[in-house]
């Protein structure tokens, strides 16, 4: 599906709930609730693409699932039981790191698979780190940008408890430290991971916030998991999933340029997630915080007003915005001078090449830019009626559908956005028309 997009002719004041769940907490949500003592209760999951693989995969570990309107149900296995089929993961990559994890750990045999996107996607930094602690693994290596990389499909066949393990990790993410993390769990002894800075921490503060035995403590930069042993680790847990801050973050880029005010209800507002939109208010927008509630996860309002854009530099706390920068990018299109985005490699290696598809997509849409490895240069200016090809990356079509907004454009290959957030052209449509184009 492509997408043609008119320039949004709307103005004033917007409250909105966007209906866009976080995805790392739904994500780790069916994850938890397998190492649970009974039935979990889960108001808000997101029915997208990626978290619905991983709720399947679930299943077939042995958890029984029941949506009843608003709430999920979640039943955990008495014990985990091994997978008849090859686990498919389509576009999702947080399924397919944080499962081999678990599967490492948990000494079941198991196949890991996705769609053509996440197959040629590089898997090098969570395989890795697994072999060293003792995980075996096998998977295909493939040519990326010239080097050879380890990829989907992925066997898993650990038939012997892990030993425990001091890991410290050369890069910060989620991703790898949460693999790691449940990995330690089914591990003969206790465990430590660290890594060079804090990236985002949800599933330390599920496991803090649900564990039954301590399993996991905090202490400066480490991590220091503890095995559970045959009782279930984590007690029975009821909670509410905020909408996700990337996908707000996408209609706080809208506000911006269109020179709106918008109200975004019901948003997280975890430290690590909301980097990008303090990179927004130094730039010269009007952020506020309002009706902050506080639980395993701050919940709150995020109200964001235009003002005059600035040229800014970004090339600290990248791990906390790396799903966010294709949509900043949108606004240092229009802001006054150059923006850089630095120390951003990570972006090569999402679900397209970031740097090449946003400043791809820039161009097309009258922006000048300047590519670097670990990142790019944009020379602030005036988007025009632009063509993008999203590369099969829900961020990158999301993000110039909201360039649109300002001047029109056409978006090819669009179905990519169900996988994260269903609804975004049902907000989209509040501001402005869009014809799907087969």
């Amino acid at each position: 599906m492509n997408l043609g997009i008119k320039k949004s002719r709307f103005k004033g004041e917007f409250e909105i709930d966007i209906n866009a769940s976080d995805k790392s907490i739904s994500h780790r949500s069916c994850i938890m609730a397998l190492f649970a003592d009974s039935i979990c209760n889960i108001k808000h999951f997101l029915k997208a693409e990626d978290t619905l693989r991983t709720l399947e995969i679930c299943r077939k570990l042995g958890m029984q699932y029941e949506f009843r309107g608003e709430e999920l149900l979640l039943t955990p296995p008495k014990n985990l039981i091994e997978p008849d089929d090859i686990l498919y993961c389509g576009n999702s990559g947080t399924s397919m790191r944080l499962l081999t994890g678990l599967l490492s750990g948990a000494g079941l045999y198991a196949v890991l698979s996705g769609d053509k996107y996440l197959n040629v996607r590089p898997m090098d930094r969570v395989i890795r780190p697994l072999r060293d602690i003792g995980a075996n693994i096998e998977s295909r290596t493939i040519q990326v940008n010239g080097k050879q990389r380890l990829s989907a499909p992925i066997a898993i066949h650990c038939k012997k408890e892990l030993d425990g393990f001091t890991y410290k990790s050369n890069i910060s993410s989620a991703q790898v430290k949460s693999a790691m993390i449940l990995a330690a769990l089914f591990a003969k002894d206790a465990s430590t991971y660290s890594e060079i800075s804090l990236s985002r921490n949800h599933t330390e503060n599920m496991l803090l916030s649900f564990q039954r035995e301590k399993i996991l403590k905090l202490d400066s930069n480490e991590i220091n998991i503890t095995p559970f042993n045959d009782e279930k680790p984590l007690n029975a847990f009821e909670i509410e999933i905020p909408n996700d801050p990337s996908s707000a973050f996408f209609f706080a880029v809208a506000a911006c340029i269109l020179k709106i005010t918008i109200k975004l209800k019901r948003v997280m507002l975890n430290d690590t997630r909301i980097e990008a939109f303090r990179i927004l208010k130094t730039m010269g927008a009007n952020i506020a915080y309002e009706n902050i509630r506080h639980g395993y996860e701050n919940i709150g309002d995020i109200v964001v007003s235009a003002g005059e854009l600035k040229a800014v530099e970004v090339s600290e706390n990248i791990s906390w915005l790396i799903d966010e920068i294709p949509a900043l990018s949108i606004a240092m299109s229009i802001a006054k001078g150059t923006s850089r985005i630095s120390n951003a490699q990570e972006l090569r290696v999402k679900e397209s090449d970031r740097i090449k598809s946003t400043i791809e997509g820039l161009n097309a849409f009258g922006i000048d830019t300047i590519e670097h490895e670990d990142g790019f240069e944009i020379i602030g200016g005036e988007l025009r009626y632009g063509r993008v090809d999203s590369k099969g990356d829900h961020r990158i079509a999301m993000s110039f559908a909201i360039a649109s907004l300002l001047c029109g454009g056409e978006i090819l290959d669009c179905e990519c956005i169900n996988t994260s957030f269903p609804n975004f052209l049902d907000v989209l449509r509040n501001f402005t028309e869009y014809t799907e184009i087969r």
